[in-house]
């Protein structure tokens, strides 16, 4: 696959998505699947807002049934079951530890909320865990493919939970799943859409500047040129920014009520192996949910719910990583934790709708499917939704679509695996698929290793490029080579280093990012990409910035790799 192209080879598309956050990139690839042409933009990469930012769960929403969202249940733990089978690459199950102080309490709050009447739920006691779990077991029941819940109690929950407050008496375990690498899963549904349909097409670092008569304009922010396309039909999966688009195409909306939600990754290697492998989703003292989980050999916390007003502002503050740190001190009074823990932070905006509510938890995370017109020409926006649901989204938005077109539905997306989730060797089956890749490819088996629980199946393709010409491993990320780097900068539509350093690739999330990783990946990318010493200079300060601002990387990191 090649870069996105400067210019396009169409001028007139069928469908139009702006937007390629999960929504956007989920829609662009089922209606490829229909055979539809379409235009995939936006004015970053692809997954770059807050489908970059999420908890990375794939998961049916237990809290959800507190509302008496029934259906948006039954509908997540489905999508859920269906990922862990298409996407096994990236989608694991991860079992679920509900931390329980009481045996009666919440009983009175949980009828509340479920009468939609406003009530802080501080406390979940057995009685009510343990129907919600049966509730969930069962609305999670078809294409199950994980175990069933149960409680733990007394000795046997102290001896697995050594560390946590004495104050819980018993925990829950249910299973959900984890999604590692979700900004890369995103890109495999650009991919997949791409391969299918030679007719779609997508611009990265492209604004809409206006519709008038019927035509869109486009800016490409990256090399300043301009051109316009014709449309019969635009979605504006834009996220917190929909409103934004709209206004950009003529229309004026209020549909968003974005809320962030800030992430941290801990180096806390006592918590990681009491986790063991499990998650902890916990009610706090203020009524809120936060979890922590393992994740890349570290800890992964959140999260917060905060109103915000421009998007474009949101990051994850100093009071947010305290309060984070906090609740899982109040948890875990055990062991000990401060700011130093902290290896990398996230922050993203949720597109939830637009609510009067003062409690941001209780605003549905359902979709919203509106329908508006500019001229003759039909737009949706889509509100709201999560990464888990975000194929069957996908599934009635392109119906939806297809009505409005005039045109009929070819195939269903259900059983259709995903990128590196191709052709996935069974456990059984996976010692000898890596074996055979490194024979192939003349790699040892430790490297065929790290190519497969990176890319999945993907890594077939990886390996081969790489073995075309000689590689070696880069100087400051010895688990990388020049060749792979050079793969997904040329393979993997990359316009920015922050594309592969932040979404393509796991090295930043992983806490491998420093300064000096970014120079030396920025100097291949220069090769392949032709850039100017000029501007790979830019693209080094620029994505060094966005690590220490946005992510918390210590700016002083830089001044002592290159002492």
């Amino acid at each position: 696959m090649t870069h996105t192209a400067s210019q396009l080879d169409s001028t007139h598309f069928d469908v139009t998505i702006i937007g390629a956050g999960i929504n956007g990139v989920g829609l662009f690839r089922e209606l490829a699947m229909q055979g539809v042409n379409v235009l995939l933009i936006d004015r970053g990469d692809i997954c770059a807002g807050a489908s970059a930012a999420p908890s990375r769960l794939i998961h049916g929403g237990i809290k959800y049934l507190e509302t008496g969202e029934f259906r948006l249940v039954a509908q997540s733990t489905l999508e859920r079951n269906l990922l862990l089978r298409n996407a096994p690459h990236l989608v694991r199950p991860l079992p679920t530890i509900i931390p329980i102080h009481s045996w009666f309490g919440g009983i009175v709050p949980s009828l509340l909320r479920f009468m939609g009447r406003k009530s802080k739920m501080a406390d979940r006691g057995v009685l009510v865990t343990e129907i919600g779990m049966q509730i969930y077991d069962f609305l999670g029941r078809r294409a199950r493919v994980m175990p069933r819940h149960k409680l733990s109690l007394g000795r046997k929950m102290r001896r697995n939970w050594p560390h946590m407050a004495p104050r819980v008496i018993a925990t829950g375990r249910y299973y959900d799943a984890a999604i590692s690498q979700p900004e890369r899963l995103g890109f495999e549904c650009v991919e997949d859409a791409l391969s299918l349909n030679l007719g779609c097409a997508v611009k990265t670092y492209t604004r809409v500047e206006g519709f008038t008569d019927g035509r869109l304009t486009l800016s490409d922010l990256k090399n300043q040129t301009r051109q316009s396309v014709t449309t019969d039909l635009i979605v504006n999966a834009g996220g917190a920014w929909i409103d934004q688009v709209n206004r950009d195409i003529g229309l004026s909306t209020r549909y968003i009520g974005g809320t962030k939600g800030s992430h941290l990754v801990l180096d806390h290697p006592e918590l990681y192996q009491e986790l063991n492998g499990q998650m902890v989703y916990f009610g706090t003292p203020d009524g809120r949910i936060c979890l922590a989980y393992p994740f890349m050999g570290h800890v992964l916390v959140g999260s917060t719910d905060i109103p915000v007003q421009d998007p474009d502002q949101a990051h994850c503050s100093e009071d947010e990583e305290r309060y984070m740190i906090e609740m899982l001190a109040h948890l875990f009074p055990g062991f000990s934790f401060s700011a130093g823990h902290v290896l990398y932070r996230y922050c993203g905006v949720r597109p939830l709708p637009a609510s009067n509510t003062d409690d941001p938890g209780a605003i549905s995370r359902d979709h919203i499917i509106h329908t508006d017109y500019t001229g003759t020409t039909p737009v949706l926006s889509l509100v709201g939704g999560k990464w888990t649901t975000f194929r069957g989204l996908a599934e009635e938005v392109a119906d939806k679509s297809l009505a409005l077109l005039h045109r009929k539905r070819r195939v269903s997306s259900r059983e259709r695996a995903l990128g590196g989730g191709r052709d996935y060797p069974s456990a059984s089956m996976r010692p000898s698929w890596l074996r055979s890749l490194a024979s192939r490819h003349s790699v040892d088996l430790e490297r065929a290793t790290a190519l497969f629980e990176r890319y999945g199946t993907t890594a077939e393709r990886v390996a081969a490029y790489c073995a075309r010409s000689p590689d070696t491993a880069l100087r400051s990320l010895r688990d990388y080579t020049r060749n792979e780097i050079l793969y997904v900068t040329t393979e993997e539509l990359v316009r920015d280093a922050g594309d592969l350093l932040f979404r393509r690739t796991p090295i930043a999330l992983s806490g491998c990012l420093s300064h000096a990783v970014i120079v030396e990946i920025c100097g291949v990318m220069a090769e392949a990409l032709d850039w100017s010493t000029e501007t790979t200079e830019k693209q080094i300060e620029q994505n060094w910035t966005r690590a220490v601002k946005e992510h918390g990387l210590p700016e002083n990191l830089a001044k002592a790799q290159a002492a």
